[in-house]
């Protein structure tokens, strides 16, 4: 499982570290990484990725119009990277300005993938949603906690 909150820096060359914590919990080097939802970046180790993308592409159409905008908003920019022997993986320029990363970054573990947001965008989203946040959880009706 992939999990924790991390404070990193993208480098000059577009590069960004992957925190240990979360290298240990994927196999192999390869990471596919996406546009995500609310400009922030989705970073899958490859057999989730798999996993998701099937779940998507098997529930839509490509007769429904819907279906094929989030298609190309979310599979097509995908792009496999490899981390490099520090730990670092390439984040391509497309995906750096789609996300408006330029320095700061959040990295968050989300169970099965990874997210990296621009730092002052996080801040401004968290901020922003925490009476949703509040909402959800009461929605929720956690009823084990």
């Amino acid at each position: 499982m992939i999990t924790g909150e991390f404070k990193y820096s993208v480098d000059e060359k577009g590069r960004l570290m992957i925190p240990v914590k979360m290298r240990t919990a994927i196999s192999g080097n390869t990471l596919i990484l996406t546009r995500g939802i609310e400009n922030c970046l989705w970073i899958f180790p490859p057999d989730e990725w798999k996993i998701f993308t099937e779940k998507l592409l098997s529930s839509t159409s490509i007769l429904q119009k819907k279906a094929r905008l989030i298609r190309r908003r979310i599979i097509a920019p995908a792009q496999e990277e490899e981390l490099d022997k520090a730990g670092r993986i390439m984040i391509p320029p497309t995906l750096r300005e789609y996300s408006g990363l330029t320095k700061d970054c959040v990295v968050l573990g989300v169970e099965t993938y990874i997210e990296v947001w621009d730092s002052q965008v996080y801040k401004n989203y968290d901020g922003d949603h925490e009476k949703e946040f509040q909402e959800a959880v009461e929605e929720l009706n956690l009823k084990n906690f």
